[in-house]
């Protein structure tokens, strides 16, 4: 599809909506375009695909809250298990199989379908994802880093590599005779179907081990540790979540390794605030400063830097440095814009004062100059509340 659209309008859901009113829609979705009503129909096919991927991210809520937070970026540019990678009818029904058994609409096409030649065919198996928390510096933000964790992990086994056998033999599945799928007949809504599901002896890979290995038991997998190097783009945001393809755990018996997710904490900085791409800088300065102006150093993440305050400076006045912000990111991670530094001013008021600083403001209490008159109260209240 040319463009993603909003999981919600896929769906034709609000935003409010219960898991059970997702659950009921994605019901409905699936039985108008589901491949076996629609056959040959690829515009079908797709909104098929389109209200799966809506589903599995919906469905989920720690992947809704990414995805209503940060939209696309939140949940790895597409939904978690297809991610962009080409959804692939076979994975819809594998992961949703026993929710179609359940509607009585089947986990695969029919005997008769063109594409049951595709259904049945080996199923690869896939390792597990694994999730880390990376700490981050707003310096570290602003620039990108690269960062070296130690991960615990399930490795190929080297003993075996990976097969799972001693000898590395392996023999055709008993039960389903090396097409790694079963065939049973129900009743659906459709009428008679006949369902293909994941063969339970060999998980769908159509062979099984003859001669299991000692080290890993015939998984092909056991427990190890890896040093992951992960790139952080410039930009990303706490809470959000970056996915590392291929480096979660290894699958049994040389299958496709998982992913590794990355959920970004973010460091509070000593002086600056941080709302989305802005910095904000909350400046204290002396009464005579305000009054007089001259120069004061203020942090930034590139180091200090000097700023020129004007005689006269009221409190509540923002000074706006431009592009000393963070980058500002769109939803697939591309930078578009990068933010400003806000400073806030303020006076500080001293509480306590000596005899002569004391006779100093009464001297200049008597000043018609120290006290404002109807523009400034009116322009001094328009500018802190703006």
């Amino acid at each position: 599809m040319a463009e993603k659209r909003d999981y919600y309008e896929v769906l034709e859901v609000p935003k409010t909506a219960t898991q059970e009113e997702i659950k009921k829609a994605y019901r409905k979705k699936a039985i108008q375009y589901h491949p076996d009503k629609n056959p040959g129909d690829k515009e079908a096919e797709e909104k098929f695909k389109e209200a799966a991927e809506a589903y599995e991210v919906l469905s989920d809520p720690q992947k809704r809250q990414r995805y209503d937070q940060y939209g696309f970026a939140g949940v790895g540019g597409g939904a978690g298990g297809f991610s962009g990678q080409g959804m692939d009818l076979n994975d819809i029904f594998a992961q949703f199989g026993d929710l179609f058994e359940s509607w009585g609409m089947g986990g695969s096409f029919f005997s008769g379908s063109s594409n049951s030649g595709r259904s049945r065919s080996r199923q690869v198996m896939r390792g597990s994802d694994l999730r880390v928390k990376v700490r981050l510096t707003l310096e570290e933000i602003a620039t990108g880093t690269e960062k070296k964790i130690k991960v615990k992990k399930m490795v190929p086994c080297e003993h075996c590599h990976g097969t799972g056998s001693e000898d590395g033999s392996t023999e055709t599945c008993p039960t389903c005779h090396g097409t790694g799928r079963v065939v049973k007949t129900q009743r659906g809504i459709f009428g008679l179907m006949q369902v293909q599901q994941v063969c339970p002896t060999c998980g769908g890979e159509g062979r099984v081990v003859k001669n299991k290995c000692k080290e890993c038991g015939g998984t092909g997998v056991k427990q190890g540790e890896e040093v992951i190097t992960i790139q952080i783009p410039a930009g990303v945001m706490d809470g959000m979540q970056l996915t590392v393809q291929g480096k979660g755990n290894a699958a049994p018996h040389g299958g496709v390794n998982g992913d590794l997710l990355v959920l970004i904490e973010e460091e509070q900085h000593a002086e600056l605030i941080r709302e989305e791409g802005d910095l904000i800088y909350n400046l204290l300065l002396s009464v005579p400063t305000a009054t007089l102006g001259g120069q004061v150093e203020i942090p930034t993440l590139q180091g200090k830097a000097k700023i020129t305050i004007a005689p006269g400076t009221q409190p509540g006045k923002v000074l706006r440095m431009r592009g000393k912000g963070l980058p500002i990111i769109d939803q697939y991670g591309r930078q578009y814009a990068t933010g400003d530094l806000l400073v806030n001013v303020g006076v500080y008021i001293p509480e306590h004062l000596s005899k002569e600083e004391k006779e100093m403001m009464e001297k200049f209490a008597q000043s018609d100059n120290s006290r404002p008159g109807a523009s400034d109260k009116k322009n001094f209240f328009k500018n802190l509340f703006k």
